[in-house]
C-alpha cells in the first residue's frame, strides 16, 4: 500500500476517472463502514469508487462516544456474540491495525451496594476481560472504597462504597475513518467527498451504479459499478427508496449528546461508568478534556445536523453532578455535539432496546446494504458487506484481508513513539508537541514534520487553538481530502468542541492558511469563515431551547454548505 495523499489534485483525477471507467464496487457513505467497505475491497484487488455527501465521517462516525468497546452492558443482556466479536476487533486495532488512535483507557465502576453488586458486577467484568481479544488490555482490579477516591478523588464520597476498574479503549472517530479511507486510496479506491448520489441507475431489475452531483461544482455524471454498496447509516431506508423496493430493514435513529469540558473541572485520574435510568453515562478523559455522555432519545427530525436542547445539557449535567464532589456548571462546558446511531429497528418501542447488531441485505441483485451495528465493529460490517455485494461481480473474489491490513500511520509507529524525544530535538518542537503529532498521524508524522522544515512558520500554534500547529491545517487539505473551513476545525482537527471559544477565534486564520490550497478568492474566504461562525451561532442557540422540536429548528437556521436537494 501506497500513501496516497487526498489532494486537490487526486480529487479532480478521482473524478475524472469516476466518469469515464465502470467499477467493481461503488460505495455510496463516507462513514466508518463506507470507508471500511471501500478498503476491504480494494485490499481483494476490485476497483472501487466511494461518494460521500458531505465529509468523511460527517455523520454518525464524527459524532460517537470516541470508544472501541466491547460493550459491557451488552453481556447483562446476554449479547456474548456482539461482545466477543467487539473485544477482538478492539484487540486488532490497539495492537496491530491504528495503534497510533486507538490506545487504551482506563474506566472505574462505582459500586453502591454491598456484597452482591461487587459479586455480580465482577463476575460480568471477569468474563469482559477473557471474551475474544480482551486480553490484549490489563485485567481488571477490584478497589475499596478509599482506593476508589484515590483514584477519583473529584467523586462524592457519598457515590461509592467501591469500585471496579477496568480497560477499554479510545479512538478519534473523524480522523480513524479519514485515515481507513486513505489506506483505501492507497490500495487503489477513488474515495470522493462533496459527491452525492441523486438516483441509481437500473437496468432491467439490476441497479448499474448511480447518478450523481459533485457539489462543489454542480456537475452532475454517471458512476457506473457492477455492485453498488449502501453503508448510509441513519440514512439507509432512503436507498430502498431510491430502489424503488420496500426497506429490507428499517433503520431508526438515536440521538446521543455529548459535553466536553476542560479536564481540571474533573478532579479524576480514570475514566468513570455510570448507570442512568435510560443510558449508560461515561466520563472519557480527551487529552485536556473530558468528553461526559450520553444520551439515549429517538430523533426524527434533521439527519444532517442533529441538534442538542437544553434539556439533553442538563440531562447529562444533572446525572453526573450526582456522583461529582464539585458540580459541574454550564459555565464549565467547552464543547457539545450530537449524533445519531443507526439502530436496526425491532418490535421494540424504546431506542435503547434496539440491537446493535449489524444487517446486510441484497434487495435487488446489483444492490447490497449494511446498517446497525456500531463503530468498534466497523471492520467486520465492511467485510460481510463486500462478501455480499461480491455476489454481483459474476467471479470469485478473494476473502477479506483487512484482519492484517494496518491503518495507513500504524507501520512504524512504535519505533517512532519510542524515540519522540529524539523526533522532538531534532525537528526542534517540544516534546509533548510531537507526542500530539504521532497520536494524530502515526508515522505520517514526517509528512509534518517536512513541511515545517520547508516552511518553519508552519511549526507555530494557530492563534485561538493552540494545541494544534498551523501545519497541521494546512496537511488537512494537502493529504486529508478536507475541502472546507468545516471540515479542518471539526473533523481533521477537534477545535470546534475543544475550543471555549469553539474556533471563532481560530477561524479567519485557518480560513487564511488553506485558502491558496483550494484556489479561494477573498470573497470565498469570507463566505466560508461566515458559514462556520453562522454554524457555530445556531449550535448555541440550539442548546438553549427547551426541547427537540425548537433545537432542531434554531440549528437550520445557520447556512448550509450541501443544499439538500
Amino acid at each position: 500500500m501506497s500513501s496516497v495523499p487526498l489532494s486537490p489534485g487526486y480529487r479532480a483525477e478521482s473524478l475524472r476517472r469516476a466518469r469515464s471507467e465502470e467499477v467493481d464496487v461503488l460505495v455510496v457513505g463516507g462513514g466508518v463502514t463506507g470507508a471500511g467497505a471501500a478498503l476491504d475491497a480494494a485490499s481483494r484487488g476490485l476497483s472501487v469508487v466511494l461518494v460521500e455527501a458531505r465529509d468523511f465521517a460527517a455523520g454518525t462516525s464524527s459524532r460517537s462516544s470516541k470508544l472501541i468497546h466491547g460493550g459491557l452492558r451488552y453481556l447483562e443482556q446476554l449479547d456474548f456474540k456482539l461482545v466477543r466479536e467487539a473485544l477482538k476487533e478492539r484487540g486488532l486495532l490497539v495492537t496491530r491495525l491504528a495503534p497510533h488512535l486507538v490506545r487504551p483507557v482506563k474506566f472505574l465502576l462505582p459500586l453502591q451496594h454491598r456484597v452482591w453488586e461487587r459479586g455480580y458486577i465482577g463476575a460480568g467484568v471477569l468474563l469482559y476481560d477473557t471474551l475474544g481479544g480482551a486480553r490484549a488490555l490489563p485485567r481488571h482490579r477490584h478497589l475499596s472504597r478509599q482506593g476508589a477516591l484515590a483514584e477519583a478523588p473529584g467523586l462524592s464520597e457519598h457515590a461509592l462504597i467501591g469500585a471496579i476498574q477496568y480497560h477499554d479503549a479510545q479512538v478519534d472517530d473523524a480522523r480513524h475513518t479519514m485515515m481507513v479511507a486513505r489506506t483505501a486510496a492507497g490500495h487503489g479506491a477513488s474515495v470522493l467527498t462533496r459527491v452525492r448520489m441523486t438516483s441509481l441507475l437500473r437496468e432491467g431489475g439490476r441497479v448499474r451504479g448511480a447518478r450523481v452531483r459533485d457539489t462543489e461544482s454542480g456537475e452532475e455524471f454517471e458512476i457506473r459499478a457492477r455492485a453498488v454498496l449502501a453503508a448510509t447509516g441513519v440514512w439507509s431506508d432512503d436507498m430502498a427508496e431510491a430502489a424503488g423496493i420496500p426497506a429490507p430493514f428499517t433503520v431508526r435513529a438515536s440521538k446521543g449528546v455529548h459535553l466536553v469540558v476542560p479536564r481540571a473541572k474533573i478532579d479524576l485520574h480514570t475514566g468513570l461508568i455510570l448507570r442512568t435510568e435510560k443510558s449508560v453515562l461515561f466520563v472519557i478523559p480527551w487529552e485536556t478534556h473530558w468528553i461526559v455522555g450520553t444520551t439515549d432519545t429517538p430523533w426524527d427530525l434533521d439527519r444532517d445536523h442533529p441538534a442538542a436542547s437544553r434539556a439533553d445539557v442538563d440531562y447529562i449535567l444533572e446525572h453526573v453532578n450526582r456522583v461529582l464532589r464539585t458540580p459541574l456548571t454550564h459555565d464549565d462546558i467547552e464543547g457539545v455535539y450530537a449524533g445519531l446511531r443507526p439502530l436496526l429497528a425491532a418490535k421494540a418501542a424504546e431506542t435503547t432496546k434496539l440491537s446493535r447488531e449489524h444487517a446486510v441485505a441484497r434487495p435487488v441483485p446489483g444492490l447490497s446494504i449494511v446498517a446497525g451495528g456500531k463503530y468498534t465493529t466497523y471492520r467486520v460490517m465492511a467485510k460481510d458487506a463486500v462478501d455480499m455485494a461480491a455476489r454481483d461481480l459474476g467471479r470469485p473474489v478473494p476473502p477479506s484481508r483487512t484482519e492484517e491490513e494496518p491503518i495507513l500511520g500504524a507501520v512504524g509507529y512504535h519505533s517512532l513513539w519510542e524515540r519522540r524525544r529524539a523526533l522532538a530535538e531534532r525537528a526542534g518542537l517540544a516534546p509533548e508537541r510531537v507526542v500530539h503529532l504521532l497520536r494524530r498521524y502515526g508515522s505520517a508524522i514526517q509528512d509534518l514534520l517536512d513541511a515545517i522544515a520547508q516552511r518553519p512558520e508552519l511549526g507555530e500554534p494557530i492563534p485561538g487553538a493552540e494545541d494544534y500547529l498551523k501545519a497541521e491545517a494546512v496537511y488537512a487539505v494537502s493529504h486529508e481530502g478536507a475541502l472546507h473551513l468545516e471540515d479542518v476545525l471539526t473533523r481533521r482537527t477537534r477545535i470546534s468542541i475543544e475550543q471555549a471559544g469553539r474556533g471563532v477565534e481560530a477561524a479567519p486564520v485557518v480560513a487564511g492558511l488553506i485558502a491558496p490550497l483550494l484556489g479561494w478568492d477573498e470573497e470565498t474566504r469570507q463566505r466560508e469563515v461566515h458559514t462556520y461562525l453562522e454554524r457555530v451561532r445556531a449550535e448555541r442557540a440550539a442548546q438553549e431551547q427547551p426541547d427537540d422540536e425548537a433545537a432542531n429548528a434554531s440549528r437550520l437556521a445557520a447556512p448550509d454548505l450541501l443544499p439538500a436537494t
